[in-house]
């Protein structure tokens, strides 16, 4: 006979908790532990269980409403016989597992910290009472080795069958060493971390012998220190949006004597080498990296000794390496945490997988699905409140990932994309049985360029529109230039780049379509503002395009001078990733080797590129007779999805008018 029972809210700690998530909807049939609701506390999110199979006959709350223990989530309709039983589980059952939820409200408590010098201790923290759950899940760690943090700062999440929950800081400082990893099963009083924190007297008074005999021998060497020599970390300095840069030479070893800006080791980016100079002049004391390491801003490149001062930062130096030296856990674990302590990589489709930059809020029935599915939840954008991830945000992503379009291996180069065309792999020809051959690696650029220009030649849909200036005029005004001056011996070279360039911004202000970018999207333009032109120069290691900006704010001279630096920097291999970024259009120019005409490769996120060949004398008519004009052949290649062919062949005349006549850009 059925009977009707209502769903209580079993012991959820002593604080109200806000309800996210109705999970179930009235007249849906439930199975038992079905979740009916999902509700929030500061630290812990949960799912609160039908205690009997049924029909959900009425519901009394809604997404928002503050409940705690006792109230009525709704009615069941249950076919039990034992309708006391039925009532009893419903009001007792749910409290065993909830003990799990309430947990992270309590401090953890750690073990007996460990003392060290410098007015700091070391404690461990422990998992704190997660009531009767044993060999709970690890879901997420918090923090990494050598991050700071707060009291109640979360450490790491914990995932029961019903609940999630975060481990709480018990007190401010620093990470020391983790000792648990993400899917390791956990009980109370687990070791999760070594956490360095302030000291008290309390651990001055445990080990006084330590205390009265390391400070007067660290102090000693303090002030020794700080009038003899200090050791400093050197960094990697600013390197643009650059990440996980190539270490390709380490430039000095311990022991080595160097002076300021000395080199210390070569990095390696896709367009350029640089070095990382030493900040002040000193002693190598030891290294942290080696050739064919990664880094980015930030990493640690090596300790140096440098001639000190009277000033008190000092001790701080000499004390700090003293306190892990109390425990060899610690000590060990910190330099392996130095490496991969990297700045987060903004990241971008073309970029890969998306490192997880924070913590994720998803309720443990939304986050059983995203594993059913093997969806990184890191990856999903919740649409709920305060960004949590519902079941539709699951869904709908693995909806979008199934109706992109799948790569073909033979459709790309390396692991560049190739735009889902379903192309043929290029056939495995044995060539040495025609003959000699040498097989010659290709140079890095190479390598990293071959995959970019292979996406952008098959997902751009590329038109080229051919044209030619008349420049006879403009070289002898260049010509002259040029004598004025070698006789004022200004150290400077005209070249016919610096017009082109000068008349290619004047047309990106006729044309702002020609100066704009897709969005990620695909459904709206970036237009720009500015007017930075990138130049494709020819390097011993492969082709570079540093970027000359603001070309419509500058003189004929000050680009002049700008391009001889350049060109000097991009073949000594000197330029920095801040050099290659921020272009709005290309010159590609191989006016000075020969050809007629060539089809140029839209360099995205550009959407249009110029390629210019040799000038030659031509006849033209005009209007009278034939004469012997100086022609330049321009081909415009232009990306057809923001560009038609009309306005292409405006802008090309545009271009072509202003070099054959430079008074134009003037109007």
């Amino acid at each position: 006979m059925a009977n009707l029972i209502d769903i209580v809210v079993p012991d959820v700690g002593d604080d109200e908790v806000e309800v996210i998530e109705i999970c179930v909807s009235e007249g849906e049939e439930v199975e038992a532990e079905a979740s009916i609701v999902t509700v929030e506390s500061d630290k812990a999110s949960m799912d609160i269980p039908c205690t009997d199979a049924g029909t959900i006959k009425s519901l009394s709350v809604k997404v928002g409403d503050k409940i705690k223990q006792g109230d009525v989530l709704g009615q069941l309709e249950s076919g039990a016989d034992a309708s006391e039983s039925s009532s009893d589980d419903a009001a007792v059952e749910p409290k065993e597992e909830p003990k799990a939820e309430a947990a992270p409200e309590k401090k953890a408590e750690p073990a007996k910290s460990s003392t060290s010098t410098g007015g700091s201790k070391t404690i461990e923290v422990t998992v704190p009472d997660i009531g009767d759950a044993t060999d709970v899940e690890i879901i997420e760690l918090l923090v990494a080795e050598g991050d700071s943090v707060e009291p109640e700062d979360g450490l790491i999440t914990l995932e029961t069958d019903k609940a999630t929950m975060d481990v709480p800081a018990p007190e401010a400082g620093k990470i020391v060493s983790l000792a648990v990893n993400v899917g390791d099963k956990v009980s109370e009083g687990s070791l999760v971390l070594t956490l360095e924190v302030a000291g008290g007297e309390e651990s001055e008074a445990s080990a006084p012998n330590e205390s009265r005999s390391e400070p007067e021998s660290s102090s000693s060497q303090s002030n020794e220190a700080s009038s003899e020599s200090k050791t400093i970390e050197v960094m990697v300095p600013d390197i643009g949006d650059a990440t996980d840069v190539d270490i390709i030479e380490v430039l000095v070893a311990e022991g080595d004597t160097v002076e300021p800006e000395d080199g210390l080791i070569t990095l390696e980016t896709d367009k350029a080498t640089m070095d990382v100079p030493a900040a002040e002049g000193g002693k190598v004391l030891s290294l942290a990296v080696k050739v064919g390491d990664k880094v980015s801003e930030g990493s640690l490149v090596l300790t140096l000794e440098v001639a000190g001062s009277s000033e008190s930062p000092t001790p701080k130096a000499e004390s700090a390496p003293k306190a892990p030296a109390k425990s060899e856990a610690p000590a060990a674990s910190r330099p392996v945490a130095d490496t991969p302590k990297a700045p987060p990589v903004p990241h971008h489709p073309s970029a890969g997988d998306k490192g997880k930059t924070g913590k994720i809020h998803a309720s443990p029935s939304v986050r059983r699905l995203a594993r059913e599915f093997g969806v990184d939840l890191s990856q999903v954008k919740g649409s709920g409140r305060k960004n949590r991830i519902q079941k539709e945000d699951v869904q709908s992503y693995v909806k979008y990932e199934l109706s992109r379009p799948k790569m073909n291996p033979g459709s790309s180069a390396g692991s560049g994309t190739g735009g889902g065309l379903q192309v043929l792999a290029q056939p495995k020809v044995d060539f040495a049985k025609f003959g000699e051959v040498e097989e010659v690696p290709l140079t890095r650029i190479q390598k990293l360029s071959g995959p970019n220009l292979h996406r952008n030649w098959v997902t751009i849909p590329h038109v080229t529109q051919f044209d030619e200036a008349d420049i006879t005029e403009l070289e002898e005004f260049r010509k002259e230039q040029n004598a004025i001056a070698e006789k004022r011996k200004l150290g400077v070279k005209i070249t016919p780049l610096v017009f082109m360039m000068k008349a290619v911004a004047d047309a990106l202000k006729a044309y702002p379509a020609f100066n704009s970018s897709l969005s990620s999207s695909g459904e709206s333009l970036v237009m720009k503002k500015y007017y930075h032109i990138g130049i494709a120069v020819d390097t011993p290691n492969g082709l570079v395009v540093p970027v000359v900006r603001d070309v419509d704010k500058k003189g004929i001279m000050d680009i002049s001078k700008e391009l001889m630096d350049i060109s000097v920097k991009a073949r000594d291999g000197k330029l920095k990733s801040a050099d290659m970024q921020g272009s709005c259009f290309t010159i590609s120019s191989l006016g000075g080797i020969g050809g007629t005409a060539f089809t140029p490769i839209v360099n995205a996120p550009d959407v249009a590129i110029l390629g210019v060949s040799k000038s030659e004398i031509k006849p033209k008519w005009n209007g009278k007779d034939f004469e012997p004009r100086l022609m330049l052949p321009l081909s415009l290649s232009y990306d057809h999805r923001v560009i038609d062919g009309a306005l292409a062949a405006r802008f090309a005349v545009h271009v072509s008018g202003a070099l054959s006549d430079l008074r134009r850009i003037l109007l």
